[in-house]
């Protein structure tokens, strides 16, 4: 890879990290799992979501119908990911992709705090007011899926 290709990448992969620890994680309703949201762009359909998982604690079995791609790579711990009825054992660095509308959870089975990102890939929402929509569509697709490429690898490169 050369040093111009390598560059957008390290900045991104700079950038998530920084704001993945700058964040104020938010507790959810799952006791001992919290989050932050580091990026969300409606307008590229970008979500980036930090989760921290206590010892012991599940994510409960919940299901995305609004993405067309969700991406969760294990940052640090022990984490389980359950995936419709198969279960795996995440390796930190290891991305793992979801189809649309699948019921997933995930659990810390160490004894250590765990952590992981999660990557959610929707449809752009239209954010400039002139040319025509079809072609704003379809420029907001390639942006979203080019951002998420460039951002499971930047997140995979972290580790």
């Amino acid at each position: 890879m050369t040093l111009r290709r390598l560059a957008p990448l390290t900045a991104l992969a700079a950038i998530c990290v920084s704001q993945a620890f700058a964040q104020e994680l938010v507790p959810t309703q799952d006791p001992g799992v919290a989050r932050a949201i580091l990026i969300s762009k409606p307008e590229v359909g970008v979500d980036v979501l930090r989760v921290e998982l206590q010892p012991g604690s599940t994510r409960s079995i919940h299901k995305h119908d609004d993405v067309k791609f969700h991406l969760f790579l294990t940052l640090s711990g022990s984490i389980e990911l359950t995936m419709g009825d198969q279960k795996v054992a995440t390796k930190p660095g290891q991305a793992y992709f979801l189809k649309t509308g699948t019921p997933h959870g995930f659990k810390n089975t160490g004894s250590t705090p765990a952590a992981g990102f999660e990557v959610f890939i929707r449809e752009p929402k239209a954010a400039a007011a002139n040319g025509d929509p079809a072609d704003r569509k379809r420029d907001n697709q390639g942006d979203a899926e080019r951002n998420a490429v460039a951002l499971a690898m930047a997140l995979a490169a972290v580790q």
